[in-house]
């Protein structure tokens, strides 16, 4: 069996929830692991963060959000609320771990108290899931006729770097 890793970065953006289609990165990736037959998965270690399968929609908002996406959002906004303030009805963060996040010296944790309101995005990623998993057969991802990868950052506090890690596997 022989493995092939890569790991890809992106950026992403605050006000809104951010939506990657890597489909075409994914693609590249195992193409050049020269792989032909196995599995290739693809995963965030970034709690907030989620990989998703669906249909490539070619109509989009004025963000760019393609209209599936926008759709789940409004769905998620009915079922997980933004947290907008320590006054919502969300526990998330308390006291402990804010204390903790506060006292860490870490770039991707400033110590501002506002960027850490995103229990909303903790619930809607563990929703979703850190990775996917997909067949490889024939050197070809088995995505179906219209299924593309996206990269999800459900954290709308703030723009940041975020990245994936892809596996190959097979012969």
């Amino acid at each position: 069996m022989n493995f092939y890793n890569r790991a890809i970065s992106l950026k992403t953006v605050s006000g809104r929830v951010s939506y990657h289609n890597v489909t075409d990165e994914i693609k590249c990736l195992v193409s050049a692991s020269g792989i032909e037959n196995g599995i290739c998965v693809i995963q965030t270690a970034h709690t907030t963060c989620s990989i998703i399968f669906e249909e490539f929609v070619h109509d989009t908002d004025f963000n760019g959000d393609e209209y599936l996406q926008v759709d789940l959002n409004k769905i998620l906004d009915n079922i997980v609320p933004r947290e907008l303030s320590e006054n919502t009805n969300y526990r998330y963060p308390g006291q402990k771990h804010l204390d903790f996040l506060m006292s860490l010296d870490d770039p991707n944790y400033p110590p501002d108290p506002g960027t850490i309101l995103n229990g909303d995005a903790h619930i809607r990623a563990s929703f979703f899931g850190p990775s996917k998993t997909f067949i490889l057969k024939g050197s070809e991802l088995n995505l179906g006729g219209v299924g593309y990868i996206y990269f999800v950052d459900f954290d709308q506090n703030r723009e940041r770097t975020r990245k994936f890690d892809v596996m190959v596997m097979g012969q």
